[in-house]
């Protein structure tokens, strides 16, 4: 007599956050596993619409937009992201500043005291490109869990989660060497920098400012792969780890209980006033 299986998996492929997002959910049912897709590519849109840099209305357009000092009421989702910002930023010794140069303030004069209130201290322009997506793939897998999945993975180009008992096989791919790590229950970033190919398939509005404490903005060379508990932290954290010594990797994986799998120091280049040195973010 034949075993009737106890899980249905169901995978699905759409373009969100300018690239291709893998969904895959592993539930009772195949209506189940439906519903629960349905659920992850609602919450990544969610994020994109909240946290878009410049769309009108979004939480960071409107923080763009608002008087010094004025309180902006956003979404438990940005507040929850711009409190890790500033985390990462205080340390990484200032490595992770998400503010764009055409803005005078950075991320220090970002004001999160009262949730769910923002406040500025100096006009920002935040860039949320190198981590927003992170923090997608974790909403969206929360929202799979919710919608009864046992298990199951969204992967958004560069940022993924898998969750539930299966181990996934994960092939890390980058221009400088391959690694092949098995995932369970936890995330997985990679950011690459200074390659011509990897900046032209990002979008132009994506350009987050990342540099190094000394001064130096954009780098040549680099690319680092971190695996953490959540996709955000991992998200975040490569790009604090692009500049980052040896005993400063160390100190920041520990703090955040992650680990690397691929790791080459940024090259930095002398800062330029011009925006199109920036260092364009993972996005």
């Amino acid at each position: 007599m034949p075993i009737r299986s106890l899980s249905h998996t169901v995978s699905r492929l759409r373009v969100a956050f300018g690239t291709f997002v893998a969904v895959e959910a592993d539930a009772p049912d195949e209506s189940s596993a439906e519903r629960a897709i349905g659920a992850a590519f609602a919450a990544l849109s969610t994020v994109e619409r909240l946290m878009h840099p410049t769309r009108a209305g979004s939480d960071l357009a409107r923080l763009a937009l608002c008087e010094l000092g004025e309180g902006v009421r956003l979404d438990p989702w940005t507040y929850e992201l711009l409190e890790l910002c500033v985390r990462l930023h205080g340390s990484s010794g200032g490595r992770f500043d998400p503010c764009l140069p055409c803005g005078a303030g950075r991320l220090p004069d970002l004001d999160l005291a009262e949730a769910p209130f923002a406040r500025v201290r100096a006009p920002l322009r935040i860039d949320l490109g190198g981590i927003a997506k992170g923090l997608a793939v974790d909403r969206a897998v929360e929202a799979m869990r919710v919608a009864g999945c046992n298990g199951g993975l969204v992967n958004a180009g560069g940022d993924l989660a898998v969750f539930g008992a299966r181990a996934h096989r994960i092939v890390c791919r980058t221009a400088r060497g391959d690694a092949v790590v098995e995932l369970r229950d936890a995330a997985l970033a990679t950011s690459e920098v200074g390659h011509a190919r990897t900046r032209a398939s990002r979008p132009p509005e994506h350009r987050g400012h990342y540099h190094g404490v000394d001064g130096t903005r954009a780098a040549r060379g680099g690319a680092v792969t971190v695996i953490a508990p959540n996709a955000a932290l991992a998200d975040g954290l490569t790009k604090c780890l692009l500049f980052a010594t040896a005993a400063e990797r160390g100190r920041l994986l520990r703090l955040f209980d992650a680990r690397e799998v691929l790791h080459q120091n940024a090259t930095p280049r002398p800062r330029s006033k011009r925006l199109k040195s920036a260092l364009s973010s993972n996005h």
